[in-house]
């Protein structure tokens, strides 16, 4: 590892975050209640992420599909009170079909990040390329140019992604991103005339599906009957590199023998390819370097669910507020 720059002699003023998922809304919440101006970056054209819903016009009307994250659970009691006020303000329900402890933001999985970025300065369309250290501080080059320079960093990304940048600063750290690979997944996305047979919901684990669910069933959503059908870990992996519109095709066919029917052709049909779908489990919480001002947090440094990225964020948050807090003015 390279030496450690001196210890700051001043709390940290201004931090940037790359990554305006729910591990890095969750750190700049907690980091912005305690008075420090955050700054976010996220390469998406708006808020979402591995929690994103897509919209799409249709004969029909417009059709809605949550085709990355398909619910969250709320089991930690600091997480459940998020959740509640979530539930309060109208964008977050619980659906009972999934799991006692199932919960799904409304109208969209995407509402929930919607409400956080809300409170921030989010620069959306914006991707770090580049992290430079420089005079006690940290430079980012994206492609809308140079930001800063910041007292303190922070990653919110895949690891994957972050593992690029951490490798020229802490290697303690990109050993840990190294290790925490992600599973892909492939999820296709249809929409129909008509209900389809069975009276079915959810379809877990038939094949190569992992996961199935009705989206227009959860709730809050309105629009024709809409489906999204997501590949498993291992058929994902082995068709990766599959072309979109083959493997739409490839998986209304693994759905018509999962509700052994045929079903009617569907209205539109398309696939999504996510590299990083499912995330490591490294029960890491969150990584944190005082001495540079360098953070990591995200679901692969905890458990692999929503919640775990909320968890992710506030842990790192309470290390940055500890360390700002401990150096002199």
């Amino acid at each position: 590892m390279p030496s450690p720059e001196p210890t700051p002699t001043r709390a940290f003023s201004s931090v940037l975050i790359v990554g305006a998922g729910m591990a890095g809304l969750s750190c700049a919440g907690a980091l912005a209640s305690v008075g420090h101006a955050v700054t976010l970056i996220d390469k998406a054209r708006g808020p979402g992420g591995r929690m994103s819903t897509r919209r799409m016009e249709t004969p029909l009307g417009q059709a809605a599909f949550d085709h990355g994250a398909q619910y969250f659970t709320a089991r930690d009691p600091g997480f459940r009170q998020q959740v509640a006020e979530w539930a309060a303000a109208g964008v977050a329900a619980p659906w009972p079909v999934a799991g006692a402890d199932a919960w799904v933001g409304t109208p969209g999985m995407n509402a929930v990040i919607k409400a956080l970025a809300s409170a921030h300065d989010v620069r959306w369309n914006t991707r770090a390329e580049r992290i430079v250290r420089q005079d006690g501080g940290w430079l980012v080059h994206t492609d809308a140019g140079p930001l800063g320079p910041f007292d303190a960093l922070v990653l919110a990304i895949p690891a994957e992604q972050a593992l690029p940048f951490l490798s020229l600063h802490d290697f303690e750290m990109a050993g840990a991103a190294l290790v925490a690979r992600s599973q892909p997944c492939w999820t296709a996305m249809f929409t129909f005339a008509e209900p389809l047979p069975g009276g079915r919901d959810i379809l877990r684990d038939c094949g190569a599906i992992g996961w199935a669910a009705r989206n227009s069933a959860k709730p809050g959503r309105t629009g024709p009957e809409a489906w999204v059908v997501q590949g498993s870990p291992d058929w994902s992996e082995a068709n990766l590199e599959g072309d979109a519109p083959d493997i739409a095709a490839r998986l209304l066919a693994e759905l018509a023998g999962a509700l052994s029917a045929d079903l009617p052709e569907p209205v539109t049909a398309s696939a999504h390819r996510w590299r990083y779908a499912q995330s490591a489990a490294l029960g890491r919480g969150a990584l944190w370097n005082p001495a540079l001002g360098l953070g990591a947090c995200g679901d692969w440094l905890l458990a692999p669910r929503v919640e775990c990225a909320w968890l992710s964020g506030q842990q790192l948050a309470r290390a940055m507020a500890e360390a700002a807090a401990s150096c002199p003015a």
